[in-house]
């Protein structure tokens, strides 16, 4: 069973930084995607950072371009966003999600992904 299980989320000022982390298990897939989506109030939900098993691609919404990272742990099976100068519009419930397969670059933010967590609200005051 796929499980994903965040953790980091909180209050932060604007201009501050949070780090996210997800601890996956249940992955027996040789390929994958996986990575970061988040859904704020009365919008849908979208991707934000994501990146394939490979390592060899990756996708970056334009609207954290510069301030969001996403780096792995695969000994430890932990993904992890690095997020800088937050705005209050990135106030959201952030999801890790994961998908089965490979993954392009241009795909990896495309689709909806097969699993996710249960989210962990961010939040950012101005």
């Amino acid at each position: 069973e796929v499980q994903l299980v965040e953790s980091g989320g909180g209050l932060v000022q604007a201009g501050g930084s949070l780090r996210l982390s997800c601890k996956f298990s249940g992955f027996t897939f040789d390929e994958y995607a996986i990575g970061w989506f988040r859904q704020a109030p009365g919008k849908e939900r979208e991707a934000v950072v994501c990146i394939n098993s490979s390592e060899e691609s990756s996708y970056y919404a334009d609207s954290v371009k510069g301030r969001f990272t996403i780096s792995t742990d695969n000994a430890n099976n932990a993904v992890y966003l690095e997020m800088k100068s937050l705005k209050p519009e990135d106030t959201a419930v952030y999801y890790c999600a994961a998908a089965v397969g490979y993954y392009s670059a241009p795909e990896l933010g495309k689709y909806d992904y097969d699993y996710y967590g249960q989210g962990t609200q961010v939040t950012v005051s101005s």
